[in-house]
């Protein structure tokens, strides 16, 4: 039996996390979740980033981001960080939101949405705005609770709807294939790959 890897997270939300204990989980390799860090936006893990990646030195840790309006993943990378990627960080970019990796896996989201396979894209890392795609997708649901959770109200001023992460996170935990969704989506597989091919260097106990 393999050594159990222990391994933390800093991730932008509720939702970022669940995705990423599902990416180590389907991984096939024995990590061993320890405490999960941000949950407080990008801009958090924008500052926080150089922390995590001394840190790694002691427990490896994946950060998971949304690549939203930046050009590439590299620019994030080399623009956040002071210093080279420790060997222990896993800095892995969604492209551009975590909600297109969501989508790859496109037969069970689109019966989890309640919604006709052909109003999901078949390429998920070209959608320019993927939290957009999906309220408007969601908002042509036959689910009225689908409808409720992902689009806002009319004439809220909410960007979603009140019970969006807690929907999603659902059908992360519940339906959501890694392998399935990898195969349209390259920023997925990237990361996916990076997961299953990691293994801890040098790790300082002290």
């Amino acid at each position: 039996m393999d050594d159990v890897i222990p391994i933390n997270l800093a991730v932008e939300d509720d939702l970022s996390e669940m995705v990423a204990r599902k990416l180590l989980l389907q991984s096939g390799r024995p990590y061993q979740v320890g405490t999960c860090y941000g949950k407080r936006g990008k801009d958090y893990l924008k500052k926080t980033i150089n922390g995590w990646n001394n840190a790694a030195r002691g427990t490896p840790f994946l950060v998971l981001s949304d690549l939203d309006r930046c050009e590439c993943a590299p620019r994030i990378i080399d623009k956040w960080l002071a210093r080279p990627v420790n060997e222990n960080l896993i800095f892995r970019i969604a492209v551009r939101e975590v909600e297109a990796w969501l989508f790859a896996h496109k037969t069970a989201f689109a019966s989890f949405l309640g919604v006709r396979q052909n109003l999901l894209p078949d390429n998920p890392d070209e959608i320019d705005y993927p939290k957009r795609k999906l309220i408007e997708v969601s908002s042509r649901s036959k689910k009225r609770e689908i409808r409720e959770a992902i689009v806002p109200a009319p004439g809220s001023t909410a960007r979603k709807g009140p019970a969006y992460n807690a929907k999603l996170i659902s059908f992360v935990y519940y339906s959501w294939d890694v392998n399935e969704a990898l195969k349209t989506s390259p920023s997925l597989k990237k990361a996916f790959n990076s997961i299953k091919n990691f293994s801890p260097k040098h790790l300082n106990l002290n």
